[in-house]
Parts: C-alpha cells; structure tokens; sequence
C-alpha cells in the first residue's frame, strides 16, 4: 500500500470519521469497520461499495456483511470508497456472478435453441415415420430426448417467467426444470443399466421390462422435486454481471438442497455409468485385439465414435461440473455449457445414423436397417448391434 502504518476505521450511523478520500487505497491490512442501524430491518442485508468506474454500480468486492441483530448491521470491508447497505427481500436469493455470464448464458441459449429444434425433429421423425413397433433401446433414447426437451425448453423460458415476477410461476417453472434435470440424470442411469444388462449379462428377462423402467424414470425424481417444493427450495434469484446487466432466474436457492439433491444423485449416477462405460470401452479394446488376429479390423475413426457416442447416452458429459475449480474454473464452465447446451442436438444425430440405411433411407425398424452398427459384434460386438434386440 505504501503506508507505514494501518489504522481501524469506523462509521456509525452512515458517518464516516477519519477518512479523507483522495487517492485510491485498498487491501488494507486490518478491515474498517462500518455499523449500519435501521429500527426493524426487513430483509437480507448486503453491505456494498461504489466501484468508482462512473457510473454507481455496487459491488460486494473486498466486502464482508454481518447481521448483528435485528437493528444493526455490521460491514468490514479492505478499502476505502462510497459505501451503502442494500436490503433484497426475504423471498429472493441474490447472487453475484462472474463476467463471463452473459457469454455462457448466449451459448446455453444458442445450444438449448438448436438442441430443441433438432430433438423435435427426432421425435417427429420417429413417431410420423415408425414402421414398426420399436425395441427396447430406442425406446429408452426417446424417453431420454423428452427429458433434455423438457429441461432446455424450462432452461430457455425460465427468465421470462421470472421476470413477471409471479411466486406461483416462478416455482412452476423451477419445479419443471428440477424434475426435467434429475429425469434426465435418471435416464442416463437406465441407459448404462440397460447395456449391462444386455451385454454383460447378455439376457434380459425381466417381465414388463420397458414398463417398469418407463415409470421408474418418470417418477422417481418427483418424490424428490415434492420435497423440495414443500419447504420453499424454489424461488426467484437475481444474476448479475460484472457489466451491471442484472436478470432473474426460478430455482433452488438452498445450497445445501443442491449440493445433496442435484450433485448428489448425479455423483451416484456417475459412479454407476463410469464402470459400465470402463466396463464395455474394456471389451471393444478387447475385441479389436481379436479382429488383429483374424485379419479383421475396425477403423480407429469408427471405434472413436463408438466411444463418443458412450459419453453421449451415460451424460459423462455433465461430469465437467467436478473439475470447476482453481484454474480450471473458467474452462469448465465453458466446457461444460457447449457440450451440455448441445448434447440435444448429438443425440440426435446419434439417433439418425442407427435409423438410416445403407440407401440413406431412414427407417425407425433398426431390423430392417443395414446400418444399425453402434458398437461391436456378435457377443463381442453386442453394442455394435444393440439396436438388434428383441423386444
């Protein structure tokens, strides 16, 4: 600081005493201490200073806020500047966020926009021109592309509802979005369970199968979402960037619920599909090494995709969240919000390749497609052909 020595500052009552403000101080080594006091505060208390950039924008930056009690709030802060105390209401969770927001938020909203025009025309495609009655792994891709509908079509809305500033739609809009995401989570778990059991059990006897997969992967999450609406999880939370743009969003303001409900069930639906991912990576590897022996041999191109499209229908792709630390931060985000955004529009593709034959005519009965590879062959080529299955 090029002082020689640090004094404690206090202002009482929004009066300041001993400070002169003609240069530029900060990182102070001992915090000046403010005590705001207001008769019956109301609401959640945010101490904050000017920026000094012009115009009067109000930042949290090297400031800390602590309630006393009902009539005093107590504000330590690192530097000298214009300071003030802003109350939100009870009801709204204000956060402060990083610059790179309105960046992220164009590319999610890019992602969501394409992923849902591509999904629609996925699902159209599949019930306009079925022609027979389709098998059990199309089923679950379709189960799991209403899911990532519903969820970016609640993702892309969800400003708009809570601009309007209604409760009732505010916690609509976030409940849907909730549900969508853990269904989402819910069907990445039935797609890795349904590949273990087909291929490394290679058997699936299981009566009303679909059935009873179809109603635990639209239910299960709604215990869940109940429980959260009912103790007031779902409210209205203020963005803002760095730039002064602020916007509303509807979702879960208790970080504890997120960090046990949403981080939670998805590190344990991560867990489960990484071992079937290693489990069945393990066995192309496998049954590469034998075509090298008989002569025959898939293209590292075509063994690439296999594993792509893995990433793609366990949503190992949501993993990126665990790396948003340290100087990771910023590139996970980025990482993150493509590869998710998008993962709609994947899909489908994914979806189409299986469904088109060699003639480039597609077809919803993989049985009557040549073109139905996914991943290997025979037993060992099982997921080549997993598409195959009876129903």
């Amino acid at each position: 600081m090029g002082m020689n020595e640090t004094k404690n500052y206090t202002i009482l009552n929004n009066e300041v005493y001993g400070i002169t403000m003609k240069a530029n101080i900060s990182n102070l080594t001992n915090n000046i201490e403010m005590f705001f006091t207001k008769k019956d505060l109301v609401g959640k208390p945010s101490c904050r200073s000017w920026d000094g950039k012009g115009n009067l924008t109000w930042t949290t930056s090297g400031c800390e806020t602590n309630q006393i009690n009902n009539n005093t709030i107590k504000c330590s802060c690192s530097h000298l500047t214009f300071f003030a105390v802003l109350m939100f209401p009870p009801d709204v969770n204000e956060n402060i966020t990083a610059p790179y927001v309105e960046s992220l938020s164009f590319i999610s909203s890019i992602g969501c926009g394409i992923s849902m025009f591509f999904m629609s025309v996925a699902l159209f495609m599949h019930f306009l021109l079925r022609k027979a009655k389709s098998n059990q792994a199309t089923k679950i891709l379709i189960n799991m592309l209403v899911a990532l509908f519903l969820l970016n079509l609640s993702f892309l809305s969800n400003e708009s509802v809570a601009n309007t500033e209604d409760k009732a739609a505010c916690v609509f809009i976030a409940l849907l979005m909730h549900y969508s995401m853990l269904a989402t989570f819910t069907w990445f778990f039935i797609q890795a369970l349904h590949m273990y059991l087909w291929l490394i059990r290679q058997n699936v006897t299981i009566t009303n199968y679909m059935r009873k997969i179809t109603v635990f992967g639209w239910t299960f999450p709604a215990p869940i979402v109940i429980s959260v609406v009912s103790v007031g999880g779902y409210k209205a939370v203020i963005i803002k960037a760095m730039s002064g743009k602020t916007s509303q969003m509807c979702w879960i303001t208790d970080n504890l619920i997120h960090y046990i409900v949403n981080i939670g069930y998805y590190a344990l639906v991560f867990i489960f599909t990484t071992g079937i991912f290693i489990t069945i990576c393990t066995r192309i590897v496998q049954a590469r090494r034998r075509r090298a022996l008989d002569g025959k041999r898939n293209t590292f191109r075509k063994q690439l995709m296999m594993v792509l499209s893995l990433f793609l229908l366990f949503g190992l792709t949501w993993a990126v969240a665990f790396f948003s630390y340290g100087p990771m931060l910023i590139p996970s985000y980025y990482i993150f919000t493509v590869l998710n955004s998008f993962q709609g529009f994947f899909l489908f593709l994914y979806y189409y390749h299986i469904h088109k034959d060699l003639e480039g005519r597609f077809s919803d009965d993989p049985e009557r497609s040549s073109s139905t590879t996914t991943i290997v062959q025979s037993r060992m080529n099982a997921l080549e052909n997993v598409y195959n299955e009876p129903n």
